[in-house]
């Protein structure tokens, strides 16, 4: 067990064929570094990801740095998919001492939600079937007729629409509740997830197949809406931890579990500042693209396109604003801010921020920290010590924050955080 950026030497251990292989495909050795050394000692070195990685030798848990447990992983993941913060508890099925991972957290969500499915009655569609039938059903395929059954009168290609249960939203969960259920670790979650992966098993027959393929397919409407909670565990689970945009690219293989948290700490701010620009004249935009700011001045064409994490834009007493915000997932209590954070953002500073009545133009680094850490105000000056811009720091206590976000104060929280940046 060690937490985020933690190295550590473990004795007595000897990786077989399989973590060797593991452990040095791209999917991996990117997240968790492990090395083997002399006299049977093997070092882990974390990264920013978070989460469980199973070896033969061991199993590895990668713990979060600036929160207090693997929930609030998962919270910090609902509240960036704007799914809002749920009560989790693990205890309510977990009573084994020890805490679950965060693996098997997400294995236990997936089997709760596709309970409710089950409770509530899964989604039948209409497929289309293609089937040799002894009567006419649906239409008749003439080509095919010819070609298999030519002259036959007891076995007719037909085309039908079939009501059946066996659709991609139901084989969706069949696949992630299945995959709990053989690889879970706690035997309360295992067992629980085994029922539910029987019922899935006799609904959803067909493979859900390439699973980005899959999501893509997805098109929620007011039939199967109430499926979109399960659908997102589901997909965490399958990917292991890294699917779409909102965690880090490509899945692994079904041992390795691990969320990136630079990435999950981005989303989660930045759906912080769009909830919190609900009903005010900002507008909150998220990796918003500009072409304009890096120019070739030989091609004439654009040199390299400029992203902030976030732009606020918008009005204050009929002036216009413009403030970039660029997050990092840092704890700068105990430091100064990093020099190549102070560059890009004095850079999206320079190019982007407008201030009101001609200010300073202003760029905010958001990064985690305790509610008591002093924040920054560092001024960029030309030579002549006249100041052109200005890159200030807003620290974000994670764990009150979470908390308010569950409670009555969700919207102060969240307009807190969006006044805090606006200065």
């Amino acid at each position: 067990m060690l937490r985020e950026y933690e190295t550590r030497v473990v004795d007595g251990l000897r990786l077989s064929p399989s973590d060797v292989a593991l452990c040095a495909g791209e999917g991996l050795a990117t997240r968790l570094q492990v090395r083997e050394l002399a006299h049977g000692r093997v070092e882990f070195s974390a990264g920013p990801c978070v989460g469980v990685v199973r070896l033969d030798a061991c199993e590895v848990r990668v713990l979060p740095k600036y929160l207090g447990e693997d929930l609030d992983v998962l919270r910090m993941v609902e509240f960036a998919a704007g799914h809002g913060v749920p009560a989790l508890d693990a205890a309510r099925t977990v009573r084994e001492g020890a805490a679950p991972h965060l693996r098997d957290l997400v294995a236990l969500l997936v089997t709760e939600e596709c309970e409710r499915l089950l409770a509530r009655g899964v989604r039948h569609d209409y497929v289309v079937v293609e089937d040799d039938l002894p009567t006419v059903r649906g239409r008749l395929l003439p080509d095919r007729q010819v070609l298999r059954h030519y002259g036959r009168l007891d076995r007719l290609a037909c085309r039908y629409d079939e009501h059946d249960p066996d659709v991609l939203d139901n084989r969706l969960c069949a696949a992630a509740v299945d995959l709990a259920a053989r690889t879970a670790r706690s035997p309360a979650v295992r067992s629980r997830a085994r029922r539910t992966a029987a019922r899935f098993a006799a609904i959803a027959t067909t493979e859900v197949g390439d699973l980005r393929t899959a999501l893509a397919g997805l098109d929620y409407h007011r039939h199967n809406s109430h499926y979109m909670q399960a659908h997102h565990w589901a997909a965490l689970l399958l990917s292991g931890g890294g699917i779409a945009d909102l965690l880090a690219p490509g899945a692994l293989a079904s041992r390795a579990f691990l969320i990136d948290m630079n990435i999950l700490f981005e989303a989660f701010c930045t759906q912080l500042l769009l909830e919190g620009s609900t009903g005010t004249e900002f507008t909150v935009r998220g990796q918003s693209r500009h072409g304009g700011v890096l120019h070739n001045e030989r091609t004439g064409r654009s040199y390299a396109e400029v992203r902030p994490d976030v732009l606020v834009v918008g009005h204050v007493d009929g002036e216009p604003l413009r403030r970039p915000v660029d997050i990092k997932y840092k704890l700068y209590e105990s430091r100064k801010l990093a020099a190549p954070d102070l560059y890009q953002a004095s850079l999206y500073a320079h190019a982007l921020a407008l201030q009101p009545g001609g200010g300073v133009p202003t760029c905010v680094l958001l990064h985690p920290g305790a509610a008591s850490t002093p924040r920054e105000s560092v001024a960029v000056r030309s030579w002549d010590g006249a100041t052109s811009a200005r890159v200030r720091s807003v620290s974000l206590d994670l764990s009150s924050t979470l908390g308010a976000l569950a409670g009555a104060e969700r919207k102060r929280a969240t307009a807190g955080v969006f006044q805090a940046v606006l200065g």
